[in-house]
């Protein structure tokens, strides 16, 4: 089969490679549509931490933001799962931990997590292999792109949840990437009136599809004016400006991930009387995303720019964007497509 892979920090091909076989407690997937994220291009970078830390080695097939349909089971897996549309949790722990037990298997100190940390290949590839334990059902009725968005909805699902949002909040996202916007959706969905901060005009237009009024970073406020602030851009220096936005005894989220430290004056968390919340990982949301999509209460698919087949991700980990791409900051991928 063909399969995407990072061969070292720069370097990406797509290869021949064996199809995997179910073994026990496994599935084999057909990919019907995955994601790249910034992630992926952090790992196609060499920036990603895990990277400078050992944790990941190249080379790597990447991709954890996916959709498909079982077509294999191993011994010990029900064969129910046999033709039925999935998702899957992109965190695999150890199992016997402290924190798997306590339903913490996203933090496990061991743990694999697809396409990115560990050995787990990834599904930009036609197949992908993975424990059952950490499958989905998805119904029929969700379309290729929301199925391949219900990780990073897991991730915002959970910083809304984080925020304890009641309705009638005032929530600021900083940050129009596909987290920021399905953060901003799941908000709204909540019935907080939202504002996205974003320098580029594409993602304030965007912004406004998803019910939020979008802002340029220039023309926020100087004082705290919003009781929850949501950090999704990944700026080093954003972290801090949230801090100084949030009204006191409100709620700071941080699901953005800087490429160097970002500093925060924790005096003004303590004076602030602040909640913070740093989310990794989208475990905990997968379920109630699933949920909300195919409810119709969130329709994440105008964040998808274009559909392109692996042949053309490595042109995209350098910088290209797909011609006729629309205005959503997310680009899938179908493996089956070739060209």
């Amino acid at each position: 089969m063909r399969a995407l892979v990072i061969t070292a920090p720069g370097e990406a091909e797509v290869r021949e490679v064996p199809v995997p076989r179910a073994r026990g407690g496994e599935v084999v997937v057909e990919v019907e549509q995955a994601g790249v994220c910034g992630t992926d291009l952090e790992l196609f970078h060499g920036t990603l931490s895990y990277v400078r830390d050992g944790l990941t080695t190249f080379p790597i097939r990447p991709g954890h933001e996916w959709c498909g349909r079982v077509r294999s089971v191993g011994a010990g897996v029900d064969q129910s799962w046999l033709g039925r549309r999935v998702v899957g949790d992109t965190m695999l722990g150890c199992g016997r931990c402290r924190r798997c037990q306590s339903g913490r298997h996203h933090v496990c100190a061991v743990r694999t997590e697809i396409g990115i940390r560990g050995d787990q290949p990834g599904a930009l590839a036609e197949r992908l292999a993975l424990p059952a334990s950490a499958l989905y059902a998805i119904p029929e009725v969700l379309s290729p792109a929301a199925g391949a968005l219900v990780e990073p909805g897991g991730v915002a699902l959970r910083a809304v949840r984080a925020a304890a949002l009641r309705g009638g909040e005032r929530v600021l996202v900083l940050g129009g990437g596909t987290i920021g916007h399905l953060c901003s959706a799941f908000a709204v969905a909540h019935g907080a009136t939202v504002t996205v901060a974003d320098p580029r005009p594409e993602a304030l237009e965007l912004a406004g599809r998803f019910g939020a009024v979008g802002v340029a970073p220039d023309d926020l406020p100087d004082e705290p004016s919003f009781e929850v602030v949501m950090e999704a851009s990944g700026g080093p220096d954003s972290a801090q400006r949230a801090v100084r936005l949030v009204e006191p005894g409100g709620h700071l989220v941080l699901v953005g991930l800087a490429n160097q430290p970002s500093m925060v004056d924790t005096r003004d968390l303590v004076f602030g009387d602040l909640t913070v919340s740093g989310l990794l990982g989208a475990s905990a949301g997968l379920e109630g995303v699933i949920a909300w999509y195919a409810a119709g209460e969130v329709v994440p698919d105008d964040l998808v720019a274009a559909v392109v087949g692996l042949s053309q991700v490595p042109a995209l980990f350098r910088g290209e964007r797909p011609a006729q791409a629309g205005s959503g900051p997310k680009i899938h991928v179908q493996p089956s497509r070739h060209g």
